[in-house]
This record gives C-alpha cells, structure tokens and sequence, in this order.
C-alpha cells in the first residue's frame, strides 16, 4: 500500500523547485498522492514553519509521511526521518523544524540520518538536499520502505530541539511574541485562549495592545466581520492563536510595526 505525502516548504512557487520535489516523488512512487500544505512559509523561518506543520497535524492523516523543508543551512544539518511515538513519519532537515511536531506526536521513537546511497539521488547537490535526500526519503517511506533502510539510526537526544515560546502571563497583563503575519496583516500571538483566561482577560471587551512602534485599545471579537472598517479587533484564529486584526480594508502589522518574534503586551484598558 502506498501512503500520501504532505509537503511543507518556503520554496514559493517562482522556480521550479516544488514541481522538480514533485518530479522525484512521483517517480519513486508514482500512486502516491502529494498533499502541498503551505510553499509560502517565509524565507528560512523555521519556527513559522515548524509552528504551521505542528498546528496542522491533526488535519493530516496518520499515515501520512510528512516532509517538511525550510532549511537555512541546507548541506550543513544533518537530513533526518523519524518515526513519532504514534506511528507518523516526519522527513526534514535537523534544524528544530520538526520538533513541535514529534513533540505533539508522543516524541519520538525511531530516527535516523538519511545516508543510504540507495536512497540518495547522487551526486547530492550542496545546495538541493530537498530534491536529492529528502523528497526521495519521503517518497521510499511512501512505498513501504523501512525507516531503518534510509540510513544510520541517530540518538532522539542529539536531535536539535525547538518548542513553540510561551507567552508570561500575569493578573491583568500578558508579554507575549508575534509568530507570523499573513498577508492580509494579521498578526498572530503566541497566546492561546487558555493564557487569556489565565491573566483575567478572558471577559475584557476591549484590551490594550502594545509593541515597540504602535498600539491602540482593540475589542475582542469572534470573526472579522465583527468589526468595521479599519477597526481593531482581537480574535482567536482557526488555528487556535489569539490574532491582532482589522477590519478590511485594515493592516494590523504595519499598524503595530511588527514583525515575526517581536514582543507585545497585552493589558486590562485603565490598569
């Protein structure tokens, strides 16, 4: 039986270097089905990337093989797979990308570094490791191939770490991070609904928000149309983060003057 792929990058789509991924895939497994999640990651941002695919595991099919390239020093990181203590396969580089998502998995239960020259496309290029190493891994575990016959087994300690911040929460206030800002300029905190209930913010209609170039007092809402033009808002989003939004047309990012890992502070209006 031949198991889909699901194919995370920040590759975009202005070469050919998805499609070319695609190519190698589709001829070592040509029956299996290519899920692209996101190719808009932005440019080497590991923890967006990492952020996005550990969000959207609940989404994928358990047994899907999972291959995740956004690699800022690809040739130097080690290629990895591993098998996660609930039986999925995560392929990618060593670089922290795939922790949030083994760590939302049971751990991990099996890993090794992707040295099999009957896997690898040789020559590997220095500076294409997603074409050569890693979409054909992914694609050999797609067709039943064992993690074992990729290459040499790797101590899960060694691997290198990475978990999603969490934001400090007191009474009344919270200091969190901006995790990514899409392209309609949402920005998206590292704050879950639990963390606002933790601060007593939770029943606060309208919350002061703060970062180093802008702020203003918004209001809570459930959706976007909740709010009038270029109105301010606060919003859970459907991956479950609390979002800084306004209403179309709006742009909360250039509003705030943020931009992926700046600091925010959220507080009671009036403390």
């Amino acid at each position: 039986m031949t198991h889909p792929i699901v194919f995370l990058s920040d590759f975009g789509y202005r070469n050919e270097w998805v499609g070319i991924c695609h190519a190698v895939i589709n001829k070592i497994a040509p029956e299996s089905h290519v899920v692209d999640l996101s190719h808009g990651i932005p440019p080497l941002d590991v923890r967006a990337g990492a952020v996005v695919l550990a969000d959207s595991l609940p989404f994928i099919r358990h047994e899907a093989v999972v291959l995740a390239v956004v690699d800022p020093s690809v040739g130097r990181d080690q290629d990895i797979a591993v098998r996660t203590g609930d039986g999925r396969f995560l392929v990618g580089p060593d670089n922290g990308l795939l922790a949030p998502a083994w760590h939302a998995s049971e751990d991990i239960a099996e890993a090794v570094s992707i040295t099999s020259s009957a896997v690898r496309l040789e020559p590997v290029s220095p500076s294409f490791h997603a074409r050569d190493v890693l979409a054909p891994a992914a694609a050999h575990l797609a067709t039943g191939m064992s993690l074992a016959d990729l290459g040499e087994p790797v101590e899960p300690q060694g691997l290198a770490e990475f978990r999603i911040p969490e934001p400090e929460v007191d009474e009344g206030k919270i200091a969190c991070e901006v995790l990514d800002l899409n392209r309609f300029g949402n920005v998206q905190l590292n704050v879950r609904s639990s963390h606002l209930a933790a601060a007593g913010l939770d029943r606060a209609d309208r919350i002061l928000v703060e970062a180093v170039a802008g702020g203003g007092v918004v209001e809570q809402v459930a959706t976007y149309a909740d709010l009038g033009e270029g109105q301010w808002g606060l919003m859970i989003d459907p991956r479950g983060w609390l979002s800084v939004i306004r209403g179309n047309p709006g742009n909360a990012a250039e509003g705030l003057g943020v931009t992926s890992g700046d600091i925010v502070w959220l507080k009671r209006e009036g403390d």
